[in-house]
């Protein structure tokens, strides 16, 4: 007798007949999110009328900071939003500043600076639903010009797809998948606000300290509204992040962390340099210690994953004392005796380090779900930004953090 599946295995039979007559190729293709390099004339940049506009969905969260009620979070090269951060547990977004170019910002008393691509603008923002600029001090960022053509080159994050697993811009920009716009880009006193450990704008002294890639630039703020451009300081290549403490600037580098006295402002003078391995690293510090991360990835060369306790209590003379292993450390934050540190797609880790010969054995918490790059211990939260937008934590209990809110992003951050 016929089997009643008989019709079904014929036709399966001759469709793999079929279909094994026939030689498809197949293409493998791969996804680059990287930066494209842009041409501007900054004049056209500078007619741009900049006024705030309503608030705006987070897209790519870039740095945080805390002023007073507010806070304060940069999108990479487009502006900075603004929320009211009365409530943690429900912060408000109130509007947005479109800056052209911006990365990053500090606030001096009601104004807040920003960078504008090769200029620093000064708004005030004593009214916080109508807030003005007073002040641009042009060409001060002057890394950022092409001096053969007097156009300013910048850089656009920019998503392309390539049949080959590297791939060469003309003009010699070699890209992999591996790179990033992220990858690329940290106690304050008197009435400054307060940035993270990633910050590149300090304030000191009626003095603004912005941080390139190899150069510090200083600018007079004894005058709030009319920022003065100072001089730049050579810092050699490789400079990450700037954190003030007392008289003290510590630069974080990707190979060591450099001390700077600031004791007179309008020209600090190096003290020390703490050379370690070439490994990103932001640096926070209280009065005998600092603490520094160092972590591999795509920008950090063949770095190694671990926090560095220095002693300082001789600034002129830097020690290391003791290094703890870590998985991939972003940005760290300091609050007393508790340290916090963002430990990128694995997590978020909260230590006592009142003994910092035993910082291993004090691990008080490790959030293992909160994906992490960067924090700031402020006044009423632990807020942390990562790849799923910036979160505020309850950490009146150091050892039991206690998640208040989250504001999600429409663009998460890439975390490597």
């Amino acid at each position: 007798m016929k089997s009643r599946y008989f019709p079904q295995l014929l036709l399966f039979f001759l469709a793999v007949l079929l279909f094994s007559s026939c030689h498809d190729d197949v293409t493998s293709t791969y996804t680059y999110r990287t930066m494209m390099p842009v041409y501007l004339e900054m004049s056209d940049v500078r007619a741009r009328t900049l006024a705030t506009e309503p608030a705006r969905d987070l897209d790519n969260p870039g740095k945080i900071y805390i002023y007073e009620d507010y806070l304060f979070i940069n999108e990479p090269t487009k502006g900075i939003h603004i929320l009211d951060n009365e409530d943690p547990s429900s912060p408000i977004n109130l509007s947005f500043i479109p800056i052209a170019g911006n990365v990053d910002m500090a606030i001096n008393g009601n104004i807040l600076y920003a960078d504008n691509y090769v200029d620093l603008l000064a708004f005030d923002i004593s009214d916080i639903n109508n807030i003005q600029l007073v002040k641009r001090v042009e060409d001060v960022f002057n890394h950022l010009y092409r001096h053969d053509t007097g156009e300013i080159i910048t850089f656009q994050d920019t998503v392309i797809t390539s049949e080959s697993p590297t791939w060469q811009l003309e003009g010699g920009w070699l890209m992999n998948d591996a790179l990033s716009f992220s990858s690329n880009y940290a106690a304050a006193s008197q009435s400054y606000g307060t940035g993270g450990s990633m910050a590149r704008f300090t304030l000191l002294n009626q003095h603004l300290y912005a941080v390139d890639e190899s150069t510090m630039r200083v600018f007079d703020v004894e005058e709030p509204a009319a920022p003065t451009f100072v001089k730049p300081i050579d810092l050699g290549w490789g400079i990450e992040t700037i954190f003030p403490f007392k008289d003290v600037l510590f630069i974080g580098s990707n190979n060591g962390m450099h001390i700077y006295d600031a004791s007179t402002p309008s020209s600090p003078t190096r003290m020390a340099v703490y050379e370690h391995v070439q490994a990103c690293d932001p640096v926070v510090v209280n009065e005998d210690y600092a603490f520094v991360t160092l972590r591999n990835g795509t920008a950090c060369w063949n770095g190694v994953n671990e926090l560095q306790v220095i002693d300082i209590k001789d600034l002129y003379h830097p020690t290391l004392i003791k290094a703890y292993p870590m998985l991939n450390p972003h940005g760290l934050g300091l609050a007393g005796d508790y340290l916090y540190v963002t430990e990128g797609v694995h997590g978020l880790k909260s230590f006592n380090v009142s003994d910092v010969m035993a910082i291993d054995q004090n691990q008080l918490e490790f959030l293992e779900k909160e994906k992490s790059v960067d924090l700031i211990p402020g006044p009423n939260s632990l807020i942390v930004i990562g790849p799923d937008g910036v979160c505020q934590f309850d950490y009146s209990n150091p050892s039991k953090l206690r998640k208040l809110s989250c504001i999600q992003v429409s663009n998460p951050v890439n975390v490597y």
